[in-house]
């Protein structure tokens, strides 16, 4: 089973999610720990290469992007809430520091 690794606030901005959305992104992450695709994701190449946003539509829209491509872990570089349909640029820089950041560890 794959180790979680949250970067920046991810696992705090998870804990203030609403209870339904909390579970549903803990059971998205248990999948991802377990080697299976999470219900309903998509790629994310704009963040970088092996990216991935999980979506969770459960008392409200949710995103968590992750990465998995580093040792046996899963880096959750992001999570937010999502308003509206296109993801702000915020969200997007954010996540992409956070990857610039896990690569520097690994080199």
């Amino acid at each position: 089973m794959r180790k979680v690794v949250f970067e920046g606030n991810s696992l705090e901005i998870i804990r203030q999610m609403p209870d339904g959305a909390r579970y549903r992104t803990g059971h998205e992450i248990d999948r991802v720990q377990r080697d299976k695709e999470p219900e309903n994701w998509k790629p994310f190449p704009a963040i970088g290469q092996g990216a991935r946003e999980i979506r969770i539509q459960v008392d409200g829209q949710y995103r968590i992007i992750y990465i998995t491509k580093f040792e046996a872990k899963v880096h959750v570089l992001h999570v937010f809430s999502k308003k509206t349909q296109k993801t702000r640029k915020a969200d997007i820089e954010i996540a992409k520091h956070r990857l610039k950041e896990v690569i520097r560890r690994y080199r």
